[in-house]
């Protein structure tokens, strides 16, 4: 099996800047696309941020421009550079993982950390 740990959310002013970090261990080559969910109170979880084993990403329009997603394949481990926080990008941030190309079916699940952004 796979096990996805997060690490790296808290709380930030808004303009400031987190970094996360997903930890996989387990049967790790399982896993083909990495992302980056969020869920915010009384939203539904959204997928903000995706990578393939090759590097290739995709953002959503919410965070493009302003979130960065890359991996360390021999570290098993996905990161998420997040600048210019607004108190919207408040949520807790889930890691996630596929044995696809791209990130459809999520098969494997991260515990999420919360992001929180104050104004």
């Amino acid at each position: 099996q796979v096990q996805l740990v997060e690490s790296g959310g808290g709380l930030v002013q808004a303009g400031g800047s987190l970094r996360l970090s997903c930890a996989a261990s387990g049967s790790t080559f399982m896993i083909n696309a990495m992302g980056w969910y969020r869920q915010a109170p009384g939203k539904q979880r959204e997928l903000i941020a995706g990578i393939t084993r090759g590097g290739s990403t995709a953002y959503a329009r919410s965070v493009k421009d302003r979130f960065t997603i890359s991996r360390d394949n021999a570290k098993n481990t996905v990161y998420l550079q997040m600048d210019s926080l607004t108190p919207e990008d408040t949520a807790v941030y889930y890691c996630a993982g596929s044995q696809a190309v791209v990130l459809d079916p999520v098969r494997y699940w991260g515990q999420g950390t919360q992001v929180t952004v104050s104004s």
